[in-house]
């Protein structure tokens, strides 16, 4: 990994990475395997109801009551297969799961984050 030197050519959202040197994108690129994590419409919101701790399917649907249960059962299928949460299920009757998001997950938190900032300044 090359270390960057104040004042040397690298400009801010251009990563000194070979990957960043394609002309097409590409499913190893670290921005699409983001964007892929985060795709779908409510996503971004599962995962702000995860950032303030883990939680059962209902206390999900009751954050987000305009959400059906298909959708969010999608959603939360798609970003456990990113890594983005695990899921735990309890014991006892009824069985509960839970979900809460993994380490790679809470990183998610600043990304959210800057693209709130982005979105909510003037143009």
């Amino acid at each position: 990994m090359t270390s960057q030197t104040v004042g040397h050519g690298v400009r801010p959202g251009l990563p000194d990475d070979p990957r960043a040197a394609v002309a097409a994108p590409s499913p190893s690129c670290p921005v699409e395997i983001a964007l892929d994590a985060l795709r779908g419409r409510w996503t971004t919101l599962v995962v702000r109801e995860l950032l303030r701790g883990e939680r059962t399917f209902t206390e999900l649907r009751q954050a987000l009551p305009a959400l059906s249960d298909k959708v969010l059962s999608d959603r939360l299928a798609h970003l456990a297969g990113a890594g983005v949460l695990v899921r735990t299920r309890q014991a006892g009757w009824p069985p509960r799961t839970r979900y809460r998001l993994t380490p790679r997950g809470r990183r998610l938190g600043p990304v959210l984050q800057a693209l709130w900032d982005w979105g909510a300044e003037p143009e």
